[in-house]
């Protein structure tokens, strides 16, 4: 497992891009907020969105996941911890007022970052019709 890669995998690397080709600028591998226990994929942190590109077989996908057939009772504990820990962080950043994006690397990188870039802009929109909280200075 020391093999595996945490960042920049062939399926985050494929989102990233298709981001970029539609003009939405983010941040990689960051805390959503400082306390966090989990570092994001994706970041924006200007509208409290945070992407996690999962892996099938890590995460447990349910139409691609395939359990392996040697040594199956320490994959299925495995992989039910790291499924146990996305769930605890997608609480945490919930109720730290973050939106959670998971998108499986099976998914097509296009369609993700279109939805993606979708959410960012109607946040995004949501901001400017806020008024301001802060008075005139005097």
């Amino acid at each position: 497992m020391v093999g595996n890669q945490k960042r920049d995998t062939r399926p985050e690397l494929a989102l990233r891009s298709a981001l970029h080709r539609l003009g939405v600028r983010y941040r990689v591998h960051r805390q959503a907020f400082s306390g966090a226990d989990c570092t994001a994929d994706v970041v924006f942190a200007s509208v409290h969105i945070a992407v996690f590109v999962d892996g099938c077989f890590w995460h447990g996908c349910p139409e691609h996941g395939v359990r392996p057939r040697t040594n199956r009772d320490y994959w299925d504990a495995k992989i039910a911890r790291n499924v146990a820990r996305d769930r605890r962080n997608d609480e945490a950043l919930d109720a730290a007022g973050w939106t959670v994006v998971r998108v499986w690397e099976h998914e097509k990188p296009e369609e993700a970052a279109e939805r993606i870039s979708q959410l960012v802009r109607e946040r995004r929109e949501q901001r400017r019709d806020r008024p301001s909280t802060s008075g005139p200075r005097g």
